[in-house]
């Protein structure tokens, strides 16, 4: 089964996203096969499903901090924001997507945090 979790893209961002190449139409969550996608634009992070730890509702964020593909060099995390809240995931292993070193965690702003947080609790 695929179940696909659409971000949500606040109005006052999209044109400045758009100027990214990131769209509604190229932005997406997508979990199915045991497999994890987050596409953002041109980016993506996939992973299995069993390399997430954890999945946790967040935000609302400052906009400086979450709009656009972000690093973090703090922790390595990466976000994929295109709104004020968002779901956090947390992986076993860290994935490479670009940066200087691997992921540990990921920020998406998807449309339906909970049901994306649900979703990844289902052992489907």
């Amino acid at each position: 089964m695929t179940d696909v979790y659409p971000f949500e893209f606040a109005p006052r961002y999209r044109k400045p996203l758009a100027l990214l190449g990131i769209r509604p139409d190229n932005s997406r969550v997508v979990v199915e096969d045991g497999t994890f996608s987050a596409e953002f634009g041109r980016w993506t992070l996939t992973t299995p499903l069993s390399n997430i730890a954890s999945a946790t509702p967040t935000g609302p964020y400052k906009a400086a901090k979450a709009i656009g593909v972000r690093l973090s060099l703090r922790d390595s995390g990466l976000t994929f924001g295109s709104a004020l809240n968002g779901v956090c995931l947390s992986f076993h292993e860290p994935v490479r997507v670009f940066g200087p070193r691997p992921h540990e965690a990921l920020t998406v702003t998807v449309a339906d945090p909970e049901a994306l947080v649900a979703r990844l609790a289902s052992p489907r």
